[in-house]
């Protein structure tokens, strides 16, 4: 029987990693979760956020038997995943988080740009990355990072017009305080989803680092060989606010059809 891979968000961001995750194992079921009633996360405070990711993985695990979960959010990754992953033994979970080791492989100039949420940010997660990183990178490699407040949201709005303006004016300030950087890590799922606006507020090309593919081969490695393609291989979507924002986003950045959404409920 084909394993179940639970995906979880804060929104429609993990469709990024749901897109790698689909095209590295196709013969997996998939139930995706969004928590758009609590969107966006990157401004929230940390303790409530895991808070708020415990109860949910608990209504989830209740309602759903997952053979792996993804957590396809770097905040909720930064804050909450090792309180889970002790809560959950049981349960194979994999988180994401900005790419930065592979940046600094990629980069020529020596000045990788790191573009996330204010949680992913300012969490000691990240900053062990980050510290970890140069430690173990060559001499002269630097890192800048911003917090691209509000981009998350505009995404999830489908505000074409504030997207743009956002990877624009985020871009100028992370570019303008260091104009070496050539390369770009992409640290919010939902980013990745507005390439061509990033590509078109800069002109000059920027290599932007995505880790959706890694976060694939991860799974890949805890699940082990698959059988082959199932013709029944499943999406479940579900979400604890509005189901519309969640169908329209599956159509329009996965070019599924309009996806039958449930909600999940936690009586709050």
């Amino acid at each position: 029987m084909a394993p179940v891979i639970g995906v979880f968000d804060s929104g429609i961001g993990g469709l990024s990693v749901l897109r790698a995750l689909r095209a590295t194992l196709p013969a997996a079921h998939y139930h995706y979760l969004a928590d758009n009633a609590w969107a966006p996360y990157g401004e929230r405070e940390a303790a409530s956020l895991r808070e708020r990711l415990a109860a949910l993985v608990r209504a989830w695990r209740a309602d759903s038997a997952l053979d792996l979960l993804v957590l396809a959010c770097n905040s909720a990754t930064a804050v909450a995943i090792d309180a889970l992953r002790r809560e959950h033994p049981d349960l194979p979970i994999v988180g994401i988080e900005p790419a930065v080791r592979p940046a600094l492989g990629l980069t020529r100039s020596g000045h990788v740009g790191v573009l996330a949420t204010r949680a992913t940010l300012q969490s000691p997660r990240y900053h062990a990355l980050r510290d970890a990183c140069l430690a173990s990178a060559g001499p002269g490699l630097q890192i800048h990072d911003h917090a691209a407040d509000g981009l998350a949201d505009a995404i999830e709005r489908n505000d074409e017009t504030a997207m743009n303006a956002l990877c624009r004016s985020h871009l100028q300030a992370l570019l303008g305080h260091a104009p070496s950087i050539d390369t770009l890590v992409l640290g919010c799922t939902h980013y990745p989803l507005v390439d061509a606006a990033w590509r078109a507020a800069w002109a000059e090309p920027l290599r932007l680092v995505d880790p959706a593919e890694a976060v694939a081969r991860r799974a890949a490695s805890l699940l082990g060989p698959l059988p082959g393609n199932d013709a029944q291989a499943a999406l479940r979507w579900r979400c604890t606010g509005g189901t519309e924002v969640l169908s329209q986003a599956a159509q329009r950045w996965l070019g599924l059809e309009r996806a039958a959404v449930q909600r999940l409920t936690l009586g709050d």
